[in-house]
């Protein structure tokens, strides 16, 4: 009698991946939910959420994704469509695209910066790569 109707995206409300500290991945992350980083990623990230790298998080090379928060290590390119926290602790070095930016006192921040006009999304592509709308 009652059905119940799949909103669009919200399957992945409240999920989130996580790569512990220890682990090494070498190769290309596509994912519709969030995802925290502890431990090291050398490839690419795609994302409809939101990425945290860890104190100890390491990832080297491009990241799309709506919302980041980075208190670890990036070396890259990096296009966070909404809003990019950068903590204390982070060392950001390569290419930034934003819609907003927060950097703490302290952070590491060797990069050049562009802040984006309109905030996009990302949408997941069949082929698992990630472009914006």
């Amino acid at each position: 009698m009652f059905e119940k109707v799949k909103k669009n995206g919200t399957e992945q409300l409240g999920k989130t991946n996580r790569i512990v500290e220890g682990t090494s991945i070498v190769g290309d992350i596509v994912s519709k939910a969030d995802f925290r980083l502890d431990g090291e990623l050398i490839g690419n990230f795609t994302s409809q959420g939101k990425i945290v790298i860890g104190a100890k998080g390491v990832v080297k090379g491009e990241i799309i994704c709506n919302n980041a928060d980075i208190e670890g290590e990036f070396h890259g390119k990096i296009k966070v469509l909404e809003t990019l926290n950068i903590k204390s602790t982070a060392q950001i070095h390569g290419e930034v695209a934003v819609g907003k930016l927060s950097i703490e006192p302290g952070a590491d921040f060797t990069a050049t910066c562009t802040m984006l006009a309109h905030s996009n999304t990302v949408i997941m592509l069949e082929d698992g790569k990630g472009a914006e709308q």
